[in-house]
């Protein structure tokens, strides 16, 4: 497994997760401020509703096909490609104002391309470590730093935080990033089955791992958990444009920068603290963030997006890095796409639905109830929080 790394080579890992993570982070934030500033308002939970839609159809799939079929790096290269054809096709529809059943169109074409792509660099890098729990953090921060450049360029640079620039600029990162992976050597997917059943195929059979008792709370955990981290980007983004915030996509990157923190400590923290704490952790640090949002104070707004990546890092990365620790070699990538199903997938959808009725309740004209808004989904996560500590065992022994 050392020769394996060493021939693929850390660097080409680490710059994978950058340009990946750039791509997203191109137009992932700016599209709420975009939709806002070409009179499209009123279809922002929809258009995040359509990732969420996507990934209750495409990851298992896609999973399954690099598990069994083809190798990793050339499933994402088809993806990436797909991806990068329908985010143009949207943000020219955005651009052009066509009408907003044709956007919404777009907007799920195009997430039925790219919602699996990210689950499937990470079960790629994964795939390449000789231990996860010390070297995948690391990596990962490349994701978090693209990420976060991808923010200030479009903010800072192009000045497009609502301008359809934003996603054609995304459009270029996907072309960068489908030529970087033909750098990375091929390995191929594991030997296939002679006869594979249609679960097989599908990768329905992944489903079988929400029986082990704690798999399936840290599943299930984290598709709660989702529900309300599914209103950080498009409200966090309104909530300051309400309060005067013009920079709205720089300011997010505020959370990036406790998520790079996080990821730098992540091994120590999996090495020295008992895995239930930092689940634990990462669930305590979303109830904090949305009681500040519901302070409706810029400052208050600031220092909870701080948290955001505190949050989003000790659950959802350490989630990753649980399933490559406690699944078998064969499933892993099946496993990685089953955790986008419930995070991307239920979570975001019913998050992205249930969060856009509850913004449109707390509206009165054309002003936002944010303390309530915000307060709501703080007591919700909460319980989350309460769920998971009563119910994860982990192992008896070590610090699972």
């Amino acid at each position: 497994m050392a020769a394996r790394e060493h021939t693929h080579g850390r660097w080409k890992l680490a710059v994978l997760f950058f340009l990946h993570g750039g791509t997203l982070g191109m137009w992932g934030v700016s599209l709420a401020s975009v939709l806002r500033a070409h009179g499209f308002e009123a279809i922002v939970p929809y258009a995040f509703a359509a990732t969420s839609i996507a990934a209750l159809i495409s990851p298992l799939a896609v999973g399954a096909l690099a598990d069994q079929k083809f190798s990793s790096e050339r499933v994402l290269r088809w993806l990436g490609l797909g991806s990068m054809v329908f985010l143009g096709l949207l943000f020219w529809g955005i651009h052009k104002r066509w009408s907003p059943w044709c956007v919404l169109a777009l907007a799920q074409l195009h997430a039925l391309w790219s919602t699996p792509t990210f689950g499937l660099t990470t079960s790629l890098v994964l795939g390449r470590l000789s231990d996860a729990k010390q070297q995948f953090g690391s990596l990962r921060l490349w994701a978090t730093l693209g990420w976060m450049s991808a923010g200030l360029f479009v903010s800072w640079v192009l000045k497009a935080d609502s301008s359809p620039m934003s996603g054609w600029a995304g459009c270029i990162g996907w072309a960068v990033t489908i030529l970087f992976t033909f750098t990375l050597p091929h390995v191929p997917p594991p030997a296939q089955k002679p006869h594979r059943t249609w679960r097989e195929v599908l990768g329905l059979d992944a489903l079988h791992l929400l029986r082990h008792h704690d798999h399936g709370i840290v599943f299930l955990s984290a598709a709660l958990l989702n529900v309300t981290l599914a209103a950080f980007y498009p409200f966090t983004v309104l909530h300051l444009m309400d309060l005067g915030v013009e920079r709205v996509i720089g300011t997010l990157t505020l959370g990036q920068i406790t998520e790079a923190l996080a990821m730098i400590w992540l091994s120590a923290l999996l090495t020295h603290i008992r895995l239930k704490w930092v689940f634990l952790a990462g669930i305590g640090f979303g109830v904090a963030r949305y009681a500040l949002f519901a302070f409706d104070t810029r400052a208050a707004l600031y220092i909870g997006i701080f948290l955001h990546g505190l949050c989003y890092t000790l659950f959802i990365i350490t989630a990753q890095i649980y399933l490559e620790q406690r699944i078998p070699q064969e499933m892993r990538a099946r496993a990685q796409a089953l955790l986008t199903l419930m995070i991307s997938g239920i979570g975001s959808l019913v998050g992205t639905l249930s969060c856009g009725w509850w913004w449109m309740a707390c509206r009165k004209g054309d002003h936002t109830d944010w303390p309530l808004f915000w307060a709501v989904l703080a007591a919700f996560t909460a319980a989350v929080l309460l769920f998971f500590a009563l119910n994860y065992r982990g192992r008896k022994t070590g610090t699972t």
